[in-house]
């Protein structure tokens, strides 16, 4: 009541998270058949408009709860229905069973009734009057009795198959349902208040778990973009204090090789261009082509070995490092 109210927030253990979103089964069916009774959790409607109006600022993922809440419902509901399929399948069988009994014993007497017609005959071809006589009163008697277990038959085959076909378990709120229920009925049952909770709480289920899954995903994914940043984080922390720890000497001498080679490079774009102009020039003398092919040669030896000598220096440092 009132005082609860004051004393509890909707966020609050105590408060049932189904009835905030509206679909407690509790509040769905209750005043039918299946009426459960209380809820164990608070249901308070001015707790439900408090949190309509915080959950427009904030998500408070009740719909996770909410959905255990329902599943665990359904799966009972479903036992349930489970259970009185397997019960109406045992009746029905032990309801055939009794059939077959009795029709078996039919059989039975029809078979001796055969038989003892057979043995009459026989005594009478043997001229043994008297003796078919006493065989031809037990005839009679299997015959009374043959009639007594038709009747018993007969009568226990319309009710039981009757029964057979009257009951199936409806599978969304399992109640019985009867073959031969009329309109009436049917119409009650189908648009009765029960079926339609029942319904009611199946789709909001199924709703409840799409937007959990939904929710779940999306965390998942702000999850892994904050790990990556926190990685980047990390490295670029790591990379800032090697940078700082590394000897200013060997620093230096990396300035100086990449300065190196960029000077290298802009000697190497003077050569590619002084060598275009002398591409033009080339009709002028054969003998400093010759010579120009010599320097040439020479030149790709000295870059070799100078290749050669960085790649030793390399090692060596390598080697002390």
């Amino acid at each position: 009541g009132d005082t609860t109210r004051q004393r509890i927030k909707f966020s609050d253990d105590r408060v049932c998270k189904s009835h905030l979103l509206n679909c407690c089964p509790h509040d769905v069916l209750s005043g039918t058949r299946m009426d459960l009774g209380e809820c164990l959790k608070v249901h308070d409607l001015a707790l439900r408009a408090d949190y309509e109006i915080a959950s427009k600022e904030q998500d408070f993922f009740f719909e996770l709860d909410a959905m255990d809440h329902l599943q665990s419902f359904i799966a009972d509901c479903d036992r349930r229905t489970e259970v009185a399929k397997k019960r109406l399948a045992e009746t029905q069988e032990e309801i055939s069973a009794e059939v077959a009994a009795k029709a078996e014993r039919v059989h039975e007497l029809n078979e001796e009734i055969g038989k003892l017609l057979a043995k009459v005959e026989q005594l009478g071809a043997e001229g043994n009057v008297e003796e078919s006589q006493k065989v031809m009163d037990e005839v009679e008697k299997a015959r009374a009795k043959k009639r007594e277990a038709e009747e018993v038959y007969r009568n226990s085959m319309p009710a039981s198959s009757f029964q057979q076909q009257k009951l199936r378990v409806c599978e969304v709120c399992s109640a019985y349902l009867g073959l031969h229920d009329n309109d009436r009925r049917l119409a009650d049952h189908f648009g009765g208040k029960l079926h339609l909770g029942f319904i009611e709480i199946r789709e909001k289920l199924e709703e409840l778990k799409r937007v959990v899954a939904e929710k779940q995903e999306k965390r998942n994914q702000e999850r892994l973009k904050r790990r990556e940043e926190r990685e980047r984080e990390e490295r670029e922390k790591l990379r800032r204090s090697r940078s700082h720890s590394k000897n200013p000497k060997r620093s230096r001498s990396r300035e100086h090789r990449r300065h190196r080679s960029r000077s290298m490079s802009r000697e190497r774009k003077r050569r590619t261009r002084s060598k275009s102009r002398e591409k033009r020039h080339r009709h002028r003398s054969r003998s400093s082509s010759r010579s120009r092919s010599r320097s040439h040669q020479r030149s790709g030896h000295s870059s070799r070995d100078r290749s050669r000598e960085r790649s030793r220096r390399r090692s060596s440092k390598e080697r002390f490092r």
